[in-house]
């Protein structure tokens, strides 16, 4: 071998050690963990990508907004890439930024990105701040993205559901930015700290190729950076080290997708993840016998729903759909498929709601006589009605799709289980749609961030043709707009009424939960929530 002469090697040192050494310095671990899908869109982009599975790896690990939540805690707010903020008037909310965010690509956050964050070009396209009671609909299913920097059509639709009066983002200095909306809005607080408002840097969104290569390699400000992305498959995360909020205790994440949960649970036992996602009720003792293993969650802010498209000619008749919601035995589905770790909530609302939160409300009894009942009024005759279902998206899914259609035969409905491969069989606009699984969760503590951003004119039953009240779309409004406590809170009351008992949007079948299974020894929390949160002072091991 060729001798590097001394006097070469202690005059360039940092040509020949530096890679190496800061390798060899780097002891933090590296973790796998085993989930049963990863984007349901195939992108990481939180304006397309908007479910369960995406806010498991989105928050608190790539995607940070300028309010944060407290995912360890009551998911309230918390300052996040803001120090503080304070109301101008009820329409418009200033807010002080971080001083030293840096993103993945090393540049300093300023307001030039916040205010490209809320732009035309990334986020609303040709939309205008009117979107009250006015629906902007997607389109036909689940379009691909599109080649180039058009954005793909459900991403101005999201944007508005989020946004739909937001005019104009104003850079106050390089440090201060105000946000202004058309409207009167007492929600802009938890609207920015909802999924949907997180910054990104508009140098390297301006710098991607297409918006689908931005969309598969975002570059945020949170405390891991995606490495490699392989849609279908798996997903890289490694530390940022220069995340403001301290050093990531992991090095690399990685995220791969074992759609099974008998093949998730037997890699963790066997060692190959750390973590096992999406684990049935039933499943948790066998793992827990095992000393080394352990499973943690519960309950989530998340409700588990089956939505009606009343186009379809056996739903057109409100009785049908009533009656539908009469024939559950939801307390049934609780004990005998959940072993009682969940519960049956008080419709589409939870108590983190505060003095929104109606306590004597409830979900339609179990009352088979008044099913059959409304059946015969409606002239129902046994003509079946289409069920689309995924194969185990939700935990326990397909379990509870045929309990519940065993239930509805017996009173008279002849509902049929169509299984479908993804999202956009399940919302293609055809004759067969009728009825879906879905679920809601609450990103904020107001029935705006639920019920009318998922069942009002741009929540995603209206944008997709499924469903409409004049009414309910009315009321929507009222709750997007109104200052005044109790109007507000009798706006929701009546929006419940409509969506749940007179016109049923939806029928909330059980709140959901979800569970985690991992080795004992590793020292984290689950959030109570689908996020998993693996920033400082979260891991141990």
């Amino acid at each position: 071998m060729p001798m590097i002469p001394r006097r070469l090697l202690l005059a360039t040192p940092a040509l020949v050690l530096p890679r190496f050494a800061i390798a060899q310095a780097d002891q933090r671990q590296s973790i796998t963990i085993a989930v049963q899908k990863i984007s349901n869109s195939n992108t990481l982009e939180v304006l397309r990508e908007q479910s369960n599975v995406g806010e498991r790896i989105f928050f608190s690990s790539i995607w940070e907004g300028l309010i944060g939540r407290d995912w360890l805690g009551g998911l309230g707010p918390v300052p996040g890439l803001a120090t503080e903020w304070r109301r101008i008037s009820d329409s418009v909310i200033e807010l002080k930024l971080r001083p030293g965010v840096r993103f993945h690509n090393g540049d300093e956050m300023t307001a030039d990105d916040v205010v490209f964050s809320f732009s035309r070009e990334r986020m609303f396209g040709e939309t205008l701040a009117t979107a009250h009671g006015r629906t902007i609909p997607i389109g036909e299913g689940m379009p691909a993205p599109r080649p180039g920097k058009e954005l793909p059509p459900e991403v101005p639709a999201v944007a508005r559901r989020a946004w739909p009066a937001l005019e104009r983002v104003e850079a106050v200095d390089r440090m201060t930015v105000r946000f202004h909306n058309a409207t009167p809005d007492v929600t802009l607080e938890g609207r920015l700290s909802r999924y949907g408002s997180e910054i990104v840097s508009r140098r390297a969104f301006e710098a991607a190729s297409s918006w689908l290569d931005w969309a598969r390699k975002p570059v945020t400000t949170g405390p891991y950076r995606v490495q490699e992305f392989q849609a279908d498959r798996s997903l890289l995360l490694v530390a940022h080290d220069d995340y403001w909020g301290g050093r990531p205790p992991l090095r690399q994440i990685r995220f791969v997708e074992v759609p099974e949960v008998s093949s998730r649970i037997n890699g963790l036992l066997a060692g190959d993840y750390h973590f096992a996602c999406d684990i049935p009720p039933d499943q948790i003792p066998g793992i827990e016998r095992n000393r080394a293993f352990e499973v943690q969650g519960g309950t989530i802010l998340n409700h588990r729903l089956i939505c009606f498209d009343k186009n379809h000619a056996q739903l057109r008749d409100a009785r049908v759909r009533r009656a539908i919601t009469h024939s559950m035995d939801r307390k049934a589905i609780v004990e005998s498929l959940w072993a009682g770790r969940t519960e049956v909530p008080k419709g589409l609302q939870w108590p983190y709601y505060d003095q929104m939160f109606h306590a004597d409300w409830d979900v339609p009894a179990y009352d088979p006589a008044e099913a059959r009942r409304l059946l015969r009024e409606a002239g129902y005759r046994g003509e079946p009605i289409p069920y689309r279902l995924l194969n185990n998206y939700y935990t326990k899914q397909n379990a509870t799709a045929q309990v519940m259609v065993e239930m509805w035969r017996a009173v008279g409905l002849n509902i049929q289980i169509e299984m479908k491969e993804n999202w956009s069989q399940i919302l293609e606009r055809t004759p067969t749609r009728a009825i879906r699984d879905w679920s809601n969760s609450a990103p904020f503590n107001d029935p705006v961030s639920s019920l009318v951003a998922q069942h009002g004119p741009n929540g995603q039953q209206q944008q997709v043709g499924e469903y409409s009240n004049d009414e309910l779309n009315r009321l929507s409004v009222e709750l997007e707009t109104g200052t005044d406590r109790a109007r507000r809170r009798a706006a929701f009351r009546r929006m419940l009424e409509i969506a749940e008992r007179e016109d049923p949007a939806y029928t909330v079948i059980h709140q959901n939960a979800t569970f985690t299974a991992k080795r004992r020894d590793i020292r984290w929390k689950a959030s109570p929530a689908f996020a998993m949160d693996f920033r400082q002072g979260n891991w141990g091991a």
